[in-house]
């Protein structure tokens, strides 16, 4: 299998966990209305309920990983995706829907493990961080169009029919992956699935100060995220009165995430993962900054806070591959284990700190723009304590 059908594979079975995001953000209020759910704010859950078994999982599917190698797993993961695809297209209350979210995130949780662990069993440095940002570059692919399709299905069915869609590709992706993705995790590298091995597994990973607080520094920027995906649909539509032309908005900050994505992979080779991941995040800091600073001063036209946010998104192509890259480098005797683990922070802490931003949402946009800045601020002290105070720095394998 070349080079371009790798890349292609294991970013869709990343962009199963996107397309189960993203394509859900036009149906909030069918959902809301078909299901009965009063207060805006609890539709919320449905992305909530979602990354909370996505990232849970992820610390059982690493070491399972790691004992049984990449393609077993990631079956079942994909198995149990379409099956509560099926279940959420039957949902007959709100409850039982984010029941069958949270179980397919478990299930998603198998491609996201899987997907980093076979690129790090087959890269390492700069290759490694150059494969990951085409990787993220197809797969940003995604929240370009998963928000029409989901657009286009509601205008021409219910909102039901976006759970069959989502089982259709899932199982679409796995039988591609069962005909060409080999197994990647040789025998002599698997570790016995026992508590003690586990545990010195999660040790290694949260001992390690570049591996720890990397993930951490991820878990809180991508916070910022998943608090954009909570509030997009009321913002584009409710603020500033989008409509139908939401997905095309969000679509717009999707294209340059995926642009920033592959310009990422030509520049990381010469410049470094450090030096461009640190510089981003920086300046994402400072457009927040700015951006929180006007709102809090009031209602923003349309063209400043779109302006802004087509400014800071395509930063997130410099960080987050970057982010992984550097923290799953000193672990790939345990890669497995050290995906799982950084899913599991990026994830969970990532939507945990998402939900909060969203929550706090009020009509306006300051308290997504305050989220913004906060959280960046804080990924900045995690990275400096990474780097013991030093950007911009150069490590063994950058």
């Amino acid at each position: 299998m070349g080079r371009p059908q790798f890349i292609a594979i294991v970013a869709s079975l990343m962009a199963l966990n996107a397309l189960a995001i993203d394509i859900m953000l036009p149906a909030f209020p069918n959902i809301a209305e078909g299901l009965g759910v009063d207060d805006a704010n609890r539709v919320q859950f449905v992305l909530l309920s979602y990354i909370i078994g996505f990232g849970g999982a992820q610390l059982i599917f690493g070491p399972i990983s790691d004992r049984f190698g990449r393609r077993k797993p990631l079956f079942v993961g994909i198995a149990l995706y379409a099956t509560c695809c099926i279940a959420g297209a039957l949902a007959p209350s709100f409850e039982f829907l984010l029941l069958a979210r949270f179980l397919q995130g478990i299930g998603a949780a198998a491609t996201r493990v899987i997907a980093l662990s076979v690129v790090r069993d087959t890269h390492s440095g700069r290759g490694m961080a150059a494969t990951m940002s085409l990787v993220m570059m197809v797969f940003m692919v995604v929240p370009v169009f998963a928000p029409m399709m989901g657009q286009v299905i509601i205008l021409g069915g219910e909102w039901h029919l976006i759970f069959i869609f989502m089982a259709t590709v899932s199982l679409v992706v796995g039988f591609w992956a069962a005909m060409r993705l080999p197994e990647t995790l040789k025998p002599e590298r698997r570790r016995p699935l026992t508590i003690a091995s586990i545990g010195q597994a999660f040790s290694i990973v949260l001992t390690n100060r570049i591996a720890l607080f990397y993930t951490l520094a991820t878990s809180f920027y991508f916070g910022s995220l998943f608090g954009f995906l909570n509030v997009a649909q009321p913002i584009y539509v409710e603020i500033y009165g989008l409509g139908e032309y939401f997905p095309i908005a969000f679509a717009a900050v999707a294209v340059v995430m995926a642009g920033s994505s592959f310009l990422n992979s030509r520049l990381v080779g010469r410049l470094g993962q450090r030096r461009l991941s640190h510089g981003a995040l920086i300046a994402y800091l400072v457009l927040a900054t700015i951006l929180a600073g006007l709102t809090a001063m009031g209602p923003i036209p349309f063209w400043v806070f779109f302006g802004i946010s087509l400014f800071m998104m395509p930063l997130f192509g410099f960080v987050g591959s970057n982010f992984n890259s550097l923290a799953m480098e000193p672990l790939g005797a345990i890669a497995g284990t050290a995906s799982s683990t950084l899913g599991f922070a990026q994830t969970v802490g990532g939507g945990l700190v998402g939900a909060a931003i969203g929550q706090a949402y009020n009509g306006s946009v300051f308290p997504l723009a305050a989220g913004y800045a906060l959280v960046s601020g804080i990924a900045l002290v995690m990275v400096l304590i990474a780097e013991k105070g030093r950007l911009f720095g150069v490590g063994t394998q950058d």
